[in-house]
Parts: structure tokens; C-alpha cells; sequence
């Protein structure tokens, strides 16, 4: 009888099934056990690869996509990244509308999957006809046989998080998780997430971490949007200075914000203690913890887990880059040298 390669059939396959992997070091004075969901083991190296193959396989399904049709999409990149990555597979062309606030690294790879990019002001109002949503809009309307994602308006970006990344979590923790902790962007993971959860136990805390410059933890408190508290801030794929309809906030307890300097050095710390090379959300996920940590949340008993949404190689030139962080006054707030000296042997 001969022997059955054991192999894929493509990279699709693996999207999904990401590790829980304990955190020590970082933690080691806190109270509870704490993990991360590593997003970075999908193929595309972070979550949305979930949303990308969930939405893109619906629309197939309702017979909106067809042979020779053009996704088109608004993304910070990883979105970006993964839908061309489907793309490439399934045999679609791909349009981005990229923030500029996007690294280069993000950029740059992109390009390299195929998908033809544009670059748009990051600090414009949302209904600026320069800013990624009006331009991914006016590209749709004048591309024939295409479809936009939409990701921040779109409910199947919920519902992706909602049939995967909720039950892996719920059964990896067997059912003991009691606070769960997740970036804010579109809000579809952490609302996907969060409403699996909850349905299994109403008891598990989920919050929601939020950026200074962006307008989601007040109106979750509110109701109200506030323009004075919008202005630029460096993090990518965190808060939005719109409310993206893929939020549901009422399955969110509450949000805390973190900061840009804060956010890129703890995910250098995490590198650092626990050997996970993750991107800058990962930094603001892990410093949220450690401030809810600091407001006595968590008890012994704490079974806490932290989506990582990322990989750290998309920041190379940013958060990774002491020349960045330098320029950024980064190192002011946390002088101590972080990196090895490179030395260079004549």
C-alpha cells in the first residue's frame, strides 16, 4: 500500500488554529496566569487572515464574486495582506487603499503579494475624499466586476471571529478563561470574540484596548463621539477616529487606552522575556495588561488571555528600529538601552 504524502493542498489550510502560549517572564509579578493567542501562526501572520478567507468565501457563496473579479479594500495592512494573499489562490485581482501611517515594511509587502497599493494621508477626516475609505469607495465604484470588503462596516468580520478564533480560545483555556483582552480597530475580533465567549460563560471580562487619539473608549462610555479627542497617534490597526459598525460594544465591558511610547516598548519586552518577535498592537495588548494588572483587576484565580494580533517582521522599520523610535522621542520616555550593540569584526 503506498504511503499518502502528508501535505496541504494550499496555504488557505492553515489559517486558523493559532497556539496559547503561557507568558512568564513579563508576568511573573502579577496576580493570575496570563496568555497570549499568537496571530502570528497564520500563514498571512496575523488575524485577519480569518476575516480575509471568511468574507471572501461568503461572497463566493452568495455569488458575488466571480472568475475575474477585483477585491478591493481599506486597510492599515495586515487586512491588506491577507486578502491578497486569498487573492493570489482563489485568482482575484486586489486593490488597497493603504493609511500612510502604514510601515513600509507593510507596504512593501503588499506590493510583493501582487496587490496594486494606494498610499493615503493618514491624519484626514474619514470623509475626506483623500482618506483610505473614500478612496477604496471611488476605486470600487469605477472598477467593473469588483467587491469592497468594507472591514470596519462589515458583520461577517464578527462573525469570522465568532466561528474560529472565540471556540479555539474557549477550548484551549477549557472553558477557565475569566478576562479576556483584545485591541480595537474594526472591532471585529474582540466582538467575535467576545460574543462566543460570552454565550459560554457571561461571566468573562472582556476589554478593549483603545488608543490616546482615538474616540472608542469615550463613546463606549458616552454614546457621543468627541472631535476634541481626535488627533494623529503612531499605533497602527488600534482605535479609529470613526465608529466602525464591526464593533459591538455592548458585548465589551470596558476599554483602557494605552500609549504610543508605552505600547512599542513593551512589545520590545516581550521579544526580550519571552522570545515572541510580535508587532505594536501585541506591545499595547500586553501594556494594557500590565496597567490592568497595576488597577488590582486580576486576582490569583485570573485566567487571563491577550490576543497578539501580529507579527513583529512588520515593523522592522518602526518599533524595531532604534532610529525610529529615536526620531519618535520614543527613548526619552525609556532611556535604558534595549538592543544588543551590533559589533563589527575587521
Amino acid at each position: 500500500m503506498e504511503n499518502k504524502i502528508k501535505a496541504h493542498n494550499n496555504i488557505l489550510e492553515l489559517i486558523g488554529k493559532t497556539p496559547l502560549v503561557k507568558l512568564n517572564r513579563i508576568t511573573k509579578d502579577f496576580k493570575g496566569d496570563f496568555y497570549a493567542k499568537v496571530e502570528a501562526f497564520n500563514p498571512g501572520h496575523s488575524s485577519k487572515d480569518r476575516i480575509a478567507i471568511h468574507i471572501i468565501e461568503e461572497a463566493e457563496r452568495a455569488g458575488i464574486l466571480k472568475e475575474g473579479s477585483t477585491i478591493i479594500e481599506t486597510t492599515s495592512g495586515n487586512t491588506g495582506f491577507s486578502i491578497a494573499m486569498v487573492s493570489i489562490i482563489k485568482g482575484y485581482d486586489c486593490i488597497l487603499a493603504v493609511s500612510s501611517k502604514s510601515s513600509k515594511d507593510k507596504i512593501d509587502m503588499l506590493r510583493s503579494m501582487g496587490a496594486q497599493v494606494y498610499v493615503c494621508p493618514a491624519h484626514v477626516s474619514a470623509d475626506d475624499p483623500r482618506s483610505y475609505y473614500q478612496v477604496a469607495k471611488r476605486i470600487h465604484e469605477e472598477t467593473k466586476n469588483s467587491i469592497y470588503i468594507n472591514q470596519y462596516f462589515n458583520k461577517l468580520n464578527i462573525d469570522a471571529h465568532y466561528r474560529s478564533t472565540g471556540p479555539e480560545i474557549w477550548e484551549q483555556t477549557a472553558g477557565q478563561i475569566t478576562h479576556l483582552v483584545a485591541c480595537s480597530g474594526t472591532g471585529g475580533t474582540i466582538s467575535g470574540t467576545a460574543r462566543f465567549l460570552k454565550e459560554q460563560n457571561p461571566n468573562i471580562k472582556v476589554i478593549g484596548v483603545d488608543a490616546y487619539g482615538s474616540i472608542l473608549k469615550k463613546y463606549h462610555e458616552t454614546g457621543s463621539i468627541d472631535a476634541n479627542e481626535i488627533y494623529p497617534y503612531r499605533i497602527e490597526g488600534l482605535g479609529k477616529n470613526l465608529i466602525p459598525t464591526a464593533t459591538d460594544f455592548e458585548i465589551i465591558d470596558e476599554f483602557i487606552k494605552v500609549t504610543d511610547a508605552e505600547s512599542a516598548h513593551t512589545a520590545r519586552e516581550i521579544a526580550r522575556t519571552e522570545g515572541l518577535f510580535v508587532g505594536y498592537t501585541s506591545g499595547a495588548a500586553m501594556q494594557a495588561m500590565k496597567q490592568l494588572n497595576e488597577l488590582n483587576t486580576f486576582d490569583e484565580n485570573s485566567k487571563v488571555v491577550a490576543i497578539f494580533p501580529d507579527h513583529g517582521s512588520r515593523y522592522m522599520s518602526k518599533i524595531y528600529s532604534d532610529q525610529w523610535m529615536e526620531d519618535q522621542g520614543f527613548l526619552e520616555s525609556n532611556p535604558v538601552e534595549e538592543t544588543q550593540e551590533i559589533q563589527y569584526i575587521k
